[in-house]
């Protein structure tokens, strides 16, 4: 009799109950995955949980299954997950295994992508940015300061992963081995032996392990390696593409990995979409070849926070993705259907049975009204400021930078920052008076005056560390001296400045004084409540006539609003991170110049496609 084992998740609901003969597997000789021992083919959706809030999960997911997807697609980041070496956080939000959990339960299986390099256009593509203390790592390579940490993490995670295995009961049918590695300048084989060795390791013969490469000869020809499946990536010109596929994997299934349903958003450019006429169109093409395609996204969800990563479009010209990762899916940003799902639920029914049952509706919005706040403190004055002597730490937001002027300088004097060390923008003032901003590669020198001793202070903001390409080692702070005038600035005190614990601990309020903050421009903190209603319905927060900043509701920090670059103009606030009974705390972080009205406004429709000015 075939042994039948019981798998239990960490909250103790069972799996499933399973046979020896669960198998899934390549048919080589027909070209397809054998799921049981008959043919199978997957039509699946990318879902971020990093980008979800945990208690939507079961929401998504089940839209997704109820349009006709079979599987998933499902990034993990590094950096999400450690982000103090040698401390994993699986709880919460990070519930990996429970986010399984209920796929399995909802009836979909999961193609994993654990990396350890993901791109996903989140902060330095899910590398921890604590690896860049070593100042010679060459990531994503054999180099052993690099290779040490990522096997570490990859024996936490894929020994936690094993159980889910389809062979194990699980619903993990296949597992990524890195990530478009063809598209780095490494091209080092030994790196994805290493990686090949240690996936096998942990996850055994059965699993089908894979690699997916941009559409090129060059990304196929350094991203694949013997031994791993090679998948492709592409959104134009099917047949092209899959011969380019067959002359690195003759037999087996056709795969395209990400065919792209949307594209991500910058600062300062126009919302991106992508036609859904074509996105429908090329799906029942790809289908109808027998192959198998996964949806990038179906669902994109926020970049929350500080996650959000950088587009490197030159070696002096780089892009922050903006807060919302709406991407155009197939299900929006707060997960509601859309036209396009619509229509990708049309295709799919000529391939396979829809599910019985009406889709879930949208989740409830609320147009909460407009909220005045109030000015708490300077940036600079929060209680808890404290002096880094050595090797200074703030991975994620922002570092104080301060010094004295050496000299006086009553006339205006060029400030400049002579090797662009500027990482990523930076806020100048003199006792406390703002000057003005300096920016990496577009604003190196603005003008200062004061007197000699005057306390010289730079606030520099982290706006993402780069996701993709050869600059992934993107080290953020103030990396060299500047300069004033013909005197280089030396003798710099530095302060880590960990806004989102003094927001969670309540130190913004202690630190002001209970009298008028005066008016002026740069750095300011103002806080303000939005009172309960009963409803803790999904809503979009409007900045109209801020600049740009951060947000936090109730501690949690939504992530970075520019309403003046544009083109995202609203931030999502999900209904849990809402009370329907108490007081809601809201904290807002304005960098450069808050408008006099001082009001947010809390809507119940998202604005992203609109094109502010550049400043």
């Amino acid at each position: 009799m075939p042994k039948i084992i019981r798998i239990l998740s960490k909250d103790h609901v069972p799996l499933r109950y399973f046979a020896d003969s669960r198998s899934f597997s390549i048919d080589y000789k027909n070209n397809c995955f054998q799921k049981d021992g008959k043919p199978f083919q997957y039509i699946s959706g990318s879902i971020h949980y990093s980008r979800i809030p945990r208690e939507y999960w079961k929401d998504r997911l089940l839209k997704m299954y109820m349009t006709g997807l079979n599987a998933i697609q499902v990034y993990v980041p590094w950096n999400f997950h450690e982000t103090v070496q040698g401390v994993f956080n699986f709880a919460g939000d990070r519930d990996l295994e429970y986010f399984l959990n209920l796929a399995n339960q909802t009836g979909l299986l999961v193609i994993l992508r654990p990396g350890p390099y993901i791109c996903a256009e989140w902060e330095m593509g899910g590398l921890p940015a604590w690896l860049l203390q070593k100042p010679n790592i060459i990531l994503r390579s054999a180099d052993t300061e690099y290779l040490k940490p990522a096997s570490e993490w990859l024996a936490e995670l894929l020994t936690k992963m094993r159980p889910w295995l389809y062979q194990n009961g699980g619903n993990i049918i296949s597992v990524q081995v890195e990530n478009e590695y063809g598209s780095y300048f490494a091209c080092d084989y030994n790196y994805m032996r290493h990686l090949h060795t240690l996936f096998r390791l942990f996850l055994g013969e059965d699993v089908i392990l894979f690699t997916t490469d941009g559409n090129t000869d060059k990304e196929m020809i350094c991203g694949t390696l013997e031994g791993l499946y090679a998948t492709i990536d592409f959104d134009t010109n099917i047949t092209a593409a899959f011969i380019r596929q067959r002359r690195f994997e003759p037999k087996g299934p056709l795969v395209n990995s990400e065919f792209y349903t949307g594209w991500l958003d910058h600062w300062g450019e126009k919302h991106a979409s992508v036609d859904t006429v074509k996105v429908s169109k090329m799906l029942g093409e790809m289908l109808s070849m027998g192959a198998s395609v996964n949806m990038y996204m179906f669902e994109g969800g926020t970049n929350f926070g500080y996650w959000n990563g950088k587009s490197a479009i030159s070696v002096y010209l780089f892009r922050s993705v903006v807060t919302s990762y709406d991407y155009n899916a197939p299900l929006s940003e707060a997960g509601d259907p859309t036209d396009k799902l619509l229509a990708i639920r049309d295709v799919i029914k000529n391939f396979r049975d829809i599910p019985v049952g009406p889709m879930p509706p949208a989740t409830p919005k609320f147009a909460y009204g407009f909220v005045t706040l109030q000015k708490v403190c300077k940036t600079l004055f929060i209680s808890g400021l404290s002096l880094c002597y050595v090797n200074c730490v703030q991975y994620y937001g922002f570092m104080l930078y301060r010094t004295t002027l050496p000299r006086n300088v009553p006339e205006p004097t060029p400030l400049i920052s002579p090797l662009n060390g500027i990482h990523d923008r930076a806020y100048v003032s003199v006792n406390g008076v703002y000057q003005g901003l300096m920016e990496r590669d577009t604003a190196l020198v603005m003008n200062v005056t004061g007197q000699q001793g005057d306390q010289l202070d730079i606030l520099v903001e982290n706006m993402g560390r780069i996701n993709f390409g050869s600059y992934i080692n993107d080290k953020k702070g103030l990396l060299g001296n500047l300069i004033l005038g013909n005197d280089v600035l030396t003798d710099w005190s530095i302060y880590p400045l960990d806004i989102d614990t003094a927001v969670a601990n309540g130190w913004l309020q202690a630190a002001h004084s209970g009298s008028a903050m005066e008016a002026g421009d740069g750095p300011m903190i103002y806080s303000g409540t939005l009172k309960s209603t009963g409803l803790a319905w999904d809503t979009f927060v409007k900045l109209n006539g801020w600049t740009k900043g951060q947000v936090w509701v109730n501690e949690v920090n939504l992530g970075r609003y520019w309403p003046q670059r544009g083109p995202q103009q609203t931030l999502y606030v999900p209904g849990p991170f809402l009370s329907a009974t108490q007081p809601n705390n809201i904290t807002v972080l304005e960098l450069e110049r808050a408008p006099s009205h001082r009001r947010i406004l809390f809507m119940d429709r998202p604005q992203l496609n609109n094109t502010g000015q550049k400043t």
